[in-house]
């Protein structure tokens, strides 16, 4: 499963649903390829009952809301939060929940099959569908079952999360890698909050470092959760490679993370 999900995260176009797919098989054994392809069947089959052309951005959006939230029921709740499943698409499919950024997963690939102008963006703490150029763009909340947003509820969301207004910078599209290394952050966030399911920290992370671009703090994450998890040696031995890394900007902190290593040797004792 990593090599097919590094393989199709530096393809010259990287596939959202197929990486978001390969991320439910990393959280969910049952998941093979007959899944997978229902899965892809799913969202054309979606796709076949948005209507065609139905016209701008603007009616594009009430198109997809009218087929996915109205119709079908596609949307979250603050429930939904708390559930793995939420992050998984082929779960999302399945149980019409999800967290915002995986409902906008369904909006945009559903979307991108029917022609429309669809991508993601990444508003702080919510993420959302957009339609349209940018002197013409429209945006949608898939968790609210794709409600419109106007300007000043789109604002209220940004400020919200941060306490600031609403940059235009935050309305570019989204690049695909950016939004499955925030799949994988959630997927991790929720994790953190169980220490029993260092196994779901550890893959999320593994993926995460198949990125092209992700944090070089993910080596250090990895190398705290193998040793968490009795890999005393290989913990180790990450720990002491992330070290080197640092070692440049960072001697002190270099030199502690050397000692974390030798910590989790001393445990094999």
């Amino acid at each position: 499963m990593t090599e097919s999900f590094a393989e199709a995260a530096r393809s010259e176009r990287p596939d959202l649903a197929l990486l978001c797919l390969l991320i439910g098989r990393a959280a969910d054994s049952g998941l093979d390829d007959d899944g997978m392809d229902r899965a892809q069947i799913e969202l054309d089959r979606l796709a076949g009952m948005v209507p065609f052309r139905p016209g701008g951005p603007r009616e594009w959006a009430g198109a997809l809301a009218g087929v996915l939230g109205e119709r079908h029921g596609f949307h979250g709740t603050p429930g939904d939060y708390q559930r793995l499943e939420s992050s998984l698409l082929h779960e999302v499919l399945r149980r019409r929940r999800g967290l915002p950024i995986l409902l906008s997963v369904v909006w945009m690939e559903v979307a991108r099959r029917a022609g429309a102008p669809v991508y993601g963006v990444a508003l702080p703490g919510h993420f959302v569908v957009g339609f349209g150029p940018p002197a013409d763009q429209v945006l949608a909340d898939p968790f609210d079952g794709g409600r419109v947003l106007t300007g000043p509820d789109a604002d209220l969301l940004v400020a919200g999360a941060t306490g600031a207004p609403l940059d235009p910078a935050m309305l570019v599209p989204a690049d695909p890698l950016d939004i499955v290394l925030r799949i994988l952050n959630n997927i991790r966030a929720w994790a953190a909050a169980r220490p029993e399911r260092s196994d779901v920290s550890l893959w999320a992370v593994e993926l995460s470092l198949l990125l092209p671009s992700h944090p070089a703090r993910l080596r250090y994450e990895r190398a705290q959760l193998l040793v968490q998890r009795g890999a005393y040696r290989l913990g180790a031995a990450e720990l002491d490679a992330y070290a080197k890394i640092v070692e440049p900007v960072d001697g002190a902190a270099a030199e502690r993370i050397r000692g974390q290593a030798r910590a989790a040797r001393a445990l094999l004792n």
